[in-house]
């Protein structure tokens, strides 16, 4: 199979309800673990893609990824990679802060999806 699968994991993969420390890892969400299991019995590539692996020093970085792998592991039957980058062999990223835009538009598939957060739909910078 070609390319990846990005799966955010606070509030996506596993449960997040508030920042408990940069090793703690919520219980998993059933049917997104169940999801990825599937992916993977299908011979797709699944990464977790996480803000918790961005811009850390070393001995933290190899915590945090450690924590990751164990969590995986335990939850998913095998250990995934954690990563904070794209690139562009991921073909698809699942997030729970994601708005989907149509290509070369900038309107978002789903215009009552969009601004649900921070900014809204009028926002201009």
């Amino acid at each position: 199979m070609g390319g990846w699968i990005g799966v955010d994991l606070d509030g996506t993969l596993a449960e997040y309800d508030g920042w408990k420390g940069e090793e703690h890892i919520g219980k998993p969400i059933p049917a997104m673990v169940e999801r990825v299991q599937q992916w993977l019995a299908k011979g797709y590539e699944v990464r977790v893609f996480t803000a918790r692996v961005s811009t850390r020093e070393s001995d933290e970085l190899a915590a945090v990824k450690h924590a990751i792998h164990e969590w995986t592991k335990r939850h998913i039957g095998t250990p995934l990679v954690s990563t904070c980058s794209k690139d562009y062999a991921m073909v698809e990223l699942w997030d729970d802060r994601c708005v989907q835009v149509i290509p070369n538009t900038g309107q978002p598939v789903d215009p009552d999806r969009a601004g649900r957060h921070r900014v809204g739909p009028d926002f201009l910078g």
